[in-house]
């Protein structure tokens, strides 16, 4: 099953995690046939935010919501259950500086379509 482990860190601890250990990382679970994909993100004064409401569309600089931890990167993993998933996600380097949120990816029902 597919999980989305998805950072977040504070801008205080944004680069407390250096590039190669979470390369490392991601290197371990590529080894393990773990990881799907990953990437970090750049900091969130790159982010803009679009939102459609009643046909109007709004553009706005920043993420879409205040809040003190800000999404970092994502790691997309293929494990056998949640208990495997959140294993994996208490290796990813940046856990010990913010949080990693874990989510099933669900497939699209396209039987309607």
């Amino acid at each position: 099953m597919k999980y989305l482990c998805l950072v977040y860190l504070d801008q205080e601890h944004w680069n407390a995690c250096p590039d190669h250990l979470c390369g490392q990382y991601a290197q371990e679970l590529v080894d393990k046939g773990k990881l799907l994909h990953g990437e970090p993100l750049h900091d969130i004064s790159t982010a803009t935010t679009v939102r459609v409401r009643n046909g109007q569309v709004s553009i706005t600089d920043g993420p879409f919501a205040e809040t003190k931890e800000l999404l970092a990167g994502f790691y997309l993993i293929d494990a056998k259950d949640l208990n495997e998933a959140l294993r994996i996600a208490e290796g990813i380097p940046p856990a010990k500086h913010g949080t990693i949120e874990v989510r099933p990816v669900r497939e699209l029902d396209m039987s309607g379509a």
